[in-house]
């Protein structure tokens, strides 16, 4: 995993075991190895001095505990190394005896056997301690136990210490549509409740400041009517050639004091929602649109179902087919459905938006119009309204110009949802009026 917490562990884990393998490795230079070279020639020394002893009155070697007298040499599994150097050493000082080292399974040390003139042996113990079973094993279990406790208490220590950074993470992609945080419990370590206790006040704050904005918002819209309310009866005193332009700024002032408040309530309004005909909606939408001089049409229409608000959804699509119609002059509405995602596409046959605009589409009060006095009637809500809907119900809005070469089409805006499964569609039809 690409996070904080993994790549802080593993540079830390690299790090004291890199300190670690270059520690032993120093420690293995310094330390000098054994010169068994010199420890031969003092076995041989000894030895040879047994031998003439021996040679000369075996009984001299009785109690002696660095040697004594026997009929065969001692049994054992041969000690090849030891062997091949003390002969060695024996040789470099003249003597033609040839010894034999063995390794007794009982005897705590290995053992010389070196044959006498008449036909004995000399056995002496050998002051050297045999090898241990499996040196090899031992050294790679070590540096796998060191490796593993090492990894260990790093993936606890950084835990530990990485734990607010977390909780701040989980936070962030725990918010919802609406922008809420939830609440968490102050409990744990002391840095994880001071992280906890800074995101819940952050928490309270921002959801005080999304609600004194919305309602300014709504005061704004809804104090607005009055003052136009006035001015719409002062307007009848007008002559004749000014009412009507003073009128029309009137009704465009009012849109823009409607919209801002609907505005307002879709980013307020709350719950799950339920399982919706989504293809029936568009449906529905697109005939109540015809009735009252729209031109959409209704394309290729496949049976979904979602879940959402109903009338809220409706909304967003009157508001995406009316700016079909009106800025594209005709909307070609399609609905379609599979690998459990629902998806509506409106396509018109307009002029489309700039692309360096496309981006600010969603912007409240966004106009791609350059003026406000175009002939396209509208507040720039439209889409900020839909694109707030459809985002609270779960879906996505896209927006992209259908081009051909360098000519421009249209444009084509795409709706998102999380389709229900089957077994809901019968649910949705029994809710339906």
């Amino acid at each position: 995993m690409n996070t904080i917490r993994t790549k802080l562990t593993a540079l830390l884990v690299a790090s004291v075991l890199g300190v670690l393998v270059i520690a032993t490795g120093l420690s293995f230079l310094m330390l000098s190895p054994p010169d068994f070279a010199k420890a031969e020639d003092a076995t041989a020394v000894q030895l040879e001095l047994l031998i003439d002893l021996a040679e000369r009155n075996h009984e001299a070697l009785v109690g002696n505990p660095n040697g004594r007298i026997a009929d065969a040499p001692a049994g054992g599994a041969l000690f090849g190394p030891a062997t091949d150097g003390i002969n060695a050493a024996l040789e470099r000082r003249g003597r033609t005896q040839r010894v034999v080292v063995t390794d007794g399974p009982d005897a705590p040390w290995p053992v010389v056997s070196a044959r006498l003139s008449d036909g004995h042996w000399l056995i002496m113990p050998l002051a050297l301690p045999r090898p241990g079973p499996g040196g090899e094993w031992a050294l790679v279990g070590w540096l796998v136990l060191v490796a593993l406790g090492v990894t260990l208490v790093m993936v606890f220590a950084v835990r530990r210490l990485t734990e607010p950074l977390a909780l701040l993470q989980r936070t962030a992609a725990a918010i919802d549509p609406n922008g809420a945080l939830r609440l968490l419990p102050e409990k744990g370590p002391r840095e994880v409740r001071a992280a906890a206790r800074a995101i819940n006040l952050l928490s309270t704050r921002l959801g005080q400041a999304m609600e004194s904005r919305m309602r300014l918002v709504a005061a704004a819209g809804h104090d607005l009517r009055t003052p136009m309310t006035r001015m719409r009866l002062r307007a009848e005193f007008l002559p004749e050639e000014e009412r009507s332009a003073f009128i029309e700024d009137l009704d465009e002032l009012d849109r823009i004091a409607d919209s801002a408040i609907r505005l307002v309530r879709e980013e307020v309004e709350d719950g799950e929602g339920e399982p919706i005909r989504l293809d029936r909606l568009v449906a529905d939408t697109v005939v109540e649109l015809q009735a009252i001089g729209y031109a959409v049409e209704l394309e290729d229409v496949a049976p979904v179902t979602i879940r959402g608000r109903p009338q809220a959804l409706r909304r967003a699509l009157r508001n995406l087919l009316i700016n079909a119609a009106t800025h594209g002059r005709q909307g070609t509405v399609r609905v379609a459905g599979g690998e459990g995602r629902a998806r509506v596409e409106i396509e018109d046959s307009g002029p489309g938006i700039p692309e360096n605009l496309l981006p600010r589409v969603f912007e409240p009060f966004f106009r791609v119009d350059p003026a406000r006095g175009a002939p396209t009637p509208g507040a720039g809500l439209g889409l900020a309204i839909a694109e707030q809907i459809i985002t609270r119900n779960g879906g996505t809005l896209s927006l992209q110009n259908m081009e051909r070469g360098d000519a421009v089409l249209g444009l084509r805006q795409v709706l998102e949802f999380p389709a229900e499964p089957a077994d809901t569609r019968d649910e949705a039809d029994a809710g339906a009026p």
